[in-house]
């Protein structure tokens, strides 16, 4: 029996699962939609609820109980003044959980947990301004492609000849044969 137990407990302390619930709902009110498992947004759902809730309400006690949990101002106006409007007709289900597939490391169920009601975020276009005219653009043409330089033979040698012309002129030393020149070659470098 579930007597009492109305959370999952995540395999971590309260402190850690706070910041996690926390963060996982801060995460959804900023960027309206997240990536998660599916027992952390399960958890993170209630959190998330019942802070839009509380902030429909819209009053001083209401502020601070939402900012006792989020612990950010601006998040908290942000909830107060764009997210909770969005659901004034809504009693409930403010968020959604899509499931899209597993986590390749774990083969956890990976969800998507986002509010039903998004504001539009229209980009910003720059408008002209009337003050400056804009220039045409100017065609910018390469600079001539170099020519490569040439090497003359006189200033660098081939250097097989020049290996060549030292081995003439220092042959090197003849090994000795028979049984000292076999001595020698199993001695090499043990000598001295």
């Amino acid at each position: 029996m579930r007597h009492r137990k109305g959370y999952k407990r995540l395999d971590r302390n309260k402190p850690e699962r706070d910041s996690l619930m926390r963060n996982l709902v801060r995460g959804l009110f900023i960027s309206q939609s997240i990536k998660t498992t599916i027992v952390k947004a399960k958890e993170a759902r209630k959190l998330a609820e019942r802070l839009i809730s509380v902030a429909k309400k819209d009053d001083l006690h209401s502020r601070r109980k939402v900012f006792a949990v989020l612990r950010d101002e601006d998040l908290v106006a942000k909830l107060f003044k764009e997210i909770a409007p969005l659901f004034k007709g809504r009693n409930g289900g403010y968020t959604r959980i899509i499931q899209f597939g597993m986590r390749r490391g774990d083969n956890a169920q990976l969800v998507i947990l986002e509010l039903t009601e998004k504001k539009v975020i229209a980009p910003k276009v720059k408008k002209p301004s009337a003050q400056a005219p804009k220039a045409a653009p100017k065609e910018v043409t390469p600079p001539p492609a170099e020519k490569p330089k040439e090497v003359t033979p006189e200033k660098h040698p081939p250097r097989k000849k020049e290996a060549r012309k030292e081995k003439e002129m220092h042959p090197a030393p003849k090994a000795p044969t028979g049984f000292i020149g076999t001595l020698r070659k199993f001695f090499r470098g043990r000598t001295k």
